[in-house]
């Protein structure tokens, strides 16, 4: 849906040219360099990232739990981003008008609003497992296989809600079959043609409640309830210390990592949710030459979002940090071959030696 903001005001102004289009807004090449080198930027260092922690969490058996299984599939919907959206977004920019077809141009704000409902109902379910780990400790607890269920059912709900996009999303001409006092443009557009303004309006008021207002909410209400819990127990761990002490900085440290995840996907996603609710409801309120830049700025934020999984996961947990190190120096043909040379060669060919190389390997790994 982002995407198809900036040409939604093309279908905007055939319906009501509610701005002055005498006026020369030319493109600058240093912005649009800029912004294509910001947008690679982030699709690199989004790819990458995620891309080491679905490898880490499924590589090592020890870290499936529920809490990383849904953390796979944020990681799994920013991926998504990265592949489909951000290389047209990049093109789009460049080419400053639609060349890849109809198809992507409908499977584009598709996926788009698939992996933005992925990401923030992976979110929830995260916020609502640490919710019942902690605050209900005694009581139910999901298990790792319902926790693969709730994962498809978020895929399911994402595609239902993202629907709309396959048919309303269209190659246009601008002012096609439109009098206009000035020259038109006769290269095609991605835009998005809906039956009314009213049902635009709808559709799009309701993605902002449901992708984003509703969802915050109910993340921000589960982690209050857990800061509360916490705090009334910091006085018995203070009093039993050793192990209670340490379980007890575990959980806070995890929390943090958890909330910092969400605070900055709401932080990434404000000002474009924001710019998309002034465009449907009052989009003359956006100056004409400034709509572009407004739009790529928000726009780049919100996909910044696609870094911030990786980076957070990874700085904020050092047992992530040494399985990272772990699974790639597993992967690497060379590996073997360093640790091969590392025992003297006198005694390679015993199996006294086989089983040493065995037992450092494996030493290595869970370190």
């Amino acid at each position: 849906m982002e995407l198809q903001q900036s040409t939604n005001h093309n279908q905007a102004v055939c319906k009501e040219i509610p701005w002055d289009f005498t006026e020369d807004c030319p493109p600058s090449l240093s912005a649009t360099t800029l912004l294509i080198v910001a947008y690679g930027a982030v699709m690199a260092v989004g790819l990458v990232g995620n891309a080491c922690l679905v490898l880490v969490v499924t590589r090592n058996k020890e870290m499936r739990n529920v809490t990383n299984v849904f953390i796979v599939n944020l990681s799994c919907s920013d991926i998504l981003m990265c592949v489909v959206c951000l290389p047209v977004t990049i093109i789009y920019t460049l080419m400053d008008h639609w060349v890849l077809g109809e198809a992507l141009c409908k499977l584009t704000p598709f996926v788009q609003c698939i992996s933005v409902s992925v990401s923030v109902h992976s979110l929830v379910l995260i916020a609502a497992e640490r919710y019942q780990l902690i605050v209900h400790p005694t009581g139910w607890k999901p298990a790792v296989s319902q926790s693969y269920m709730a994962v498809a059912l978020t895929w399911m709900v994402a595609c239902l809600i993202s629907v709309p996009f396959l048919s309303y999303s269209v190659l246009s001409l601008p002012f096609h079959n439109l009098s206009v006092p000035f020259p038109v443009s006769d290269r095609p557009l991605c835009v998005e043609q809906w039956p009314s303004v009213q049902q635009r309006q709808a559709y799009t008021t309701s993605l902002l409640v449901f992708q984003y207002a509703l969802p915050l909410v109910l993340i921000m209400a589960c982690y209050l309830h857990i800061y509360l819990r916490l705090r009334t127990r910091r006085d018995a761990v203070e009093r039993g210390r050793s192990a209670g002490e340490r379980r007890h900085k575990g959980a806070v440290r995890i929390n943090t990592m958890l909330a910092a995840i969400v605070a900055a996907f709401a932080v990434s996603w404000l000002p474009l949710n924001a710019f998309n609710a002034v465009f449907d409801w009052h989009h003359e309120a956006i100056p004409t030459c400034s709509h572009d830049a407004i739009f790529s700025f928000c726009h780049l934020t919100a996909m910044a979002s696609t870094c911030v999984n990786p980076v957070i996961y990874g700085f904020l947990n050092g047992n992530f940090q040494k399985q990272l190190k772990s699974t790639l120096l597993r992967c690497r043909c060379w590996a073997a071959a360093e640790r091969y040379e590392s025992v003297p060669l006198s005694t390679v060919s015993t199996e006294v030696t086989k089983g040493s190389v065995l037992s450092n390997g494996s030493a290595s790994i869970n370190t």
